[in-house]
């Protein structure tokens, strides 16, 4: 398809980046939204519970004293990794909706 004088391609294309640009800081927004976002994982009746962010990024874990049994480590690593693993999925859930109207490429696939 050729485009002569009159042609609008100029202006399609100006429009395209227009739009991308808009998605581009849309997207790092939400990515701000995402580092802010807390989420809460937990185990054993919120014996032990985890922080992250929507991103997975632990930053604390509070453990109920009543879970501590010295003769018994291997309980409160489980209690521990299943507090993770309820976090994970609830920060999958959020990212993924947070997402989801970028297509699911987080970072445009490295288009930007």
């Amino acid at each position: 398809m050729a485009y002569g004088k009159g042609g609008n391609m100029g202006g399609n294309m100006q429009n395209l980046m227009k739009q991308a640009q808009k998605m581009q800081e849309e997207m790092q927004e939400t990515e701000k939204l995402l580092d802010e976002w807390e989420i809460v994982g937990t185990a054993g009746g919120e014996a032990v519970v985890v922080y992250m962010n929507a991103k997975k990024v632990i930053d604390g874990i509070e453990i109920d004293e009543s879970v501590i049994d010295p003769e018994d480590g291997e309980m409160l690593e489980d209690l521990i990794l299943a507090a993770v693993l309820d976090g994970y999925k609830k920060a999958d859930e959020v990212y993924k909706e947070k997402m989801s109207k970028f297509g699911g490429m987080g970072g445009m696939g490295g288009l930007f």
